[in-house]
């Protein structure tokens, strides 16, 4: 199934507050368990997430009076997170690399290594008046959810 043929799950507005990020990784939980998404991919989801709304909220928005939209889209094969921020953007092939030896140390700068490590898909669009990340990972159901339809 194509992204657009794929209907929403959830969407969020919250605050631009690192406080939101918590409200937001909770209620994504609940929709990949309700997936059966097997728990260590809902964990790096999680993170990828974290990642993504810390940008939009730190980079993105800067905190304050804006808010941050997320959308969750999934289906039997795949879901997808769209956030959007209302910052001006920025181009994601100008931050450094976090491997490159100058950069070890640093303590900023891994979120997007991380979001394309732990996705299967990371694609940012850019338009006036925010920027939105989308994060695409495959369904992997637990292990028992298999057992059991498979027994059946």
């Amino acid at each position: 199934m194509s992204q657009s043929e794929i209907e929403p799950r959830a969407f969020l507005t919250v605050h631009s507050q690192f406080t939101s990020i918590e409200l937001v990784q909770a209620v994504v939980e609940d929709l990949l368990v309700q997936v059966s998404m097997g728990e260590e991919c809902r964990h790096w989801i999680g993170l990828a997430l974290r990642e993504a709304m810390a940008n939009a909220i730190k980079h993105g928005n800067g905190i304050g009076d804006k808010h941050v939209e997320v959308e969750v889209c999934c289906d039997d094969e795949e879901v997808v997170l769209r956030i959007r921020d209302q910052g001006g953007g920025f181009d994601p092939d100008s931050v450094d690399d976090p491997l490159a030896p100058e950069n070890l140390l640093k303590t900023c700068g891994r979120g997007i290594f991380y979001m394309r490590r732990l996705m299967d898909e990371v694609d940012f669009r850019f338009a006036e008046g925010g920027t939105e990340v989308m994060l695409r990972k495959r369904i992997v159901p637990d292990e028992g959810t298999e057992e059991v339809a498979s027994s059946s």
